[in-house]
């Protein structure tokens, strides 16, 4: 059910017609690629060019135009797909860009009761926000560039080979590894509406059912923050990328990637590939949201916060650990430097939630490893970029984690997740294609190769199934392209609150301090 805010009806409405009208002047068009709203049964969106919406009944259904140039007019996944064609028109304008599933994931943004924002800015392609902590990579948007995670499957129980030119989306992640593990993430997130007993009309996402096949003894997922699917692909097959390039020998990537849930940002995408459901289900709306039943801001995506992620979960949402524990009773999984770690045997998280101290993750500097002279890091970027060498210490331990889980004697898990940070990291500072963000994939694969030869080791190759993925893509900002619609919604005398640069609360809840992203 969608939420039907209290600035929709009533008095109050008129604020959120005021609002729009400003966000959607020619002064902000450069910023503000589009907004959305829900009134009166319709997902609605407006730019500076024209309108239209969509019914809420079937979002996935026809949009009518209202006036003008339809803003999604365009909802090819497949757009900006391969390298070339994204570098030939790096960050679009919305006349050449693309939002897949448009309706969809725009309707999950407003379906929770408490939690969705009554209007959402969703930010041009090219926009650059250093003020506010913008880098020249960004990700949050609703296009294709933003949104489109790598996807690559290999290993035992996988069926496709080579690159395929298709796409799917984040939510199918949870699923795929359910089924690969022998399990299924059909349970007590609703009812299966359909009717034909598959136990997958509960979810948002599906398996990937026709590239793949329970058996495998291991299943490993893998999450590359941040990382861009076409960057990735084009180094796997150069060369510059050897242990992905081994993942591909023994299976398939789909070359338009996974879609992410909007908004395209990490801890929301975190969660959908994790449950298989979108934010209006699973409660984490965004990195940051305002909640009107607690009258609280919840700052989901921080160092001090992620240990207590799941505590903002929905009741009836379930993770892929539970799932597979409810499949195979005994089992043990594993949940490496992931804050959405609900039910996993082990977890980095759950030792950081053992620990004295209310600092979160945050406390852990004096148990990394240091960075400086890390075999499996890019010196130059360790040296030039502090966020870099942090990043690097925490993926270092992500790594002695998992030699810790597969190697020896050790029994290794049933299912492990592991999330890789620096690839986000370096995507922000140095911008999608650049040499920053590049050794930071050189650096994820170095490790990962370390870990595939530890499979090699231990003969445990063919029993294991492997899928990377990652939360979001990544586009670049222009420097030039700057400008903050929050200061013109504050001359319109407009109350509002705007959390985490986009997600806008209107009328009583209004608290213009509670600006910008995080």
């Amino acid at each position: 059910m969608i939420a039907d805010n209290q600035v929709h009806t009533g008095p109050e409405g008129d604020i959120l017609s005021a609002a729009v009208a400003v966000l959607t002047n020619p002064d902000l068009a450069a910023v503000v690629d589009l907004v959305a709203w829900v009134r009166d049964g319709w997902l609605n969106v407006a730019n500076v060019d024209g309108a239209s919406r969509v019914a809420l009944a079937d979002p996935a259904g026809r949009w009518q135009v209202l006036h003008g140039h339809d803003p999604v007019a365009v909802q090819d996944p497949m757009h900006g797909v391969p390298l070339d064609v994204a570098l030939d028109d790096p960050s679009p304008p919305n006349d050449r860009n693309s939002y897949p599933l448009a309706g969809v994931r725009l309707a999950s943004v407003f379906a929770d009761p408490h939690r969705s924002p009554d209007i959402v800015v969703v930010h041009s392609a090219a926009h650059h926000w250093p003020e506010r902590g913008g880098h020249l990579g960004e990700h949050g948007s609703l296009d294709a560039g933003q949104s489109r995670a790598p996807l690559v499957l290999s290993g035992a129980g996988i069926g496709g080979r080579g690159m395929l030119d298709r796409s799917a989306r984040i939510v199918d992640v949870a699923p795929t590894l359910a089924l690969l593990a022998g399990a299924s993430m059909a349970g007590p997130q609703g009812p299966d509406v359909e009717g034909d007993g598959d136990g997958t009309a509960d979810l948002d996402g599906r398996p990937l059912a026709d590239l793949c096949a329970p058996g495998a003894r291991h299943v490993v997922g893998l999450l590359w923050d941040g990382a861009n699917c076409n960057d990735l692909l084009n180094m796997a097959v150069t060369g510059e990328l050897p242990a992905v390039a081994r993942l591909l020998a023994r299976g398939c990537a789909l070359t338009g990637g996974a879609i992410a849930e909007f908004p395209s940002v990490t801890l929301t995408n975190h969660t959908s590939a994790l449950t298989g459901v979108g934010p209006g289900r699973h409660g984490i709306l965004n990195n940051v949201y305002f909640d009107r039943e607690t009258g609280r801001r919840v700052i989901a995506n921080d160092s001090s916060t992620w240990h207590v992620a799941c505590d903002q979960l929905r009741d009836g949402v379930r993770t892929v650990f539970e799932a597979i524990a409810a499949a195979r009773p005994g089992v043990s999984t594993a949940c490496v430097n992931e804050p959405v770690d609900r039910g996993a045997t082990y977890s980095t998280f759950a030792l950081v939630r053992s620990m004295s101290g209310g600092d979160g993750a945050s406390g852990l500097g004096e148990h990394l490893p240091s960075a400086q002279g890390d075999p499996h890091a890019t010196a130059q970027w360790v040296a030039a970029d502090p966020d870099y060498a942090w990043s690097t210490q925490v993926d270092a331990l992500g790594l002695t984690q998992v030699a810790q889980l597969w190697g020896g004697d050790a029994q290794p898990p049933a299912f492990m997740w592991w999330n890789t940070t620096v690839t986000d990291t370096a995507h922000h500072s140095g911008g999608p294609y650049s040499p920053q963000a590049r050794a930071s994939m050189v650096d994820a694969d170095r490790r990962l190769g370390a870990f595939l030869d530890l499979l090699d080791e231990r003969g445990l190759t063919d029993d294991t199934a492997i899928v990377l993925t990652a939360d979001h893509g990544s586009e670049g900002a222009d420097p030039a392209c700057t400008g903050d619609w929050d200061d013109a919604l504050r001359a319109a005398g407009i109350p509002f609150r705007d959390e985490a640069y986009g997600f806008i609360y209107l009328g009583a809840h209004a608290d213009t301090d509670a600006t910008g992203p995080v």
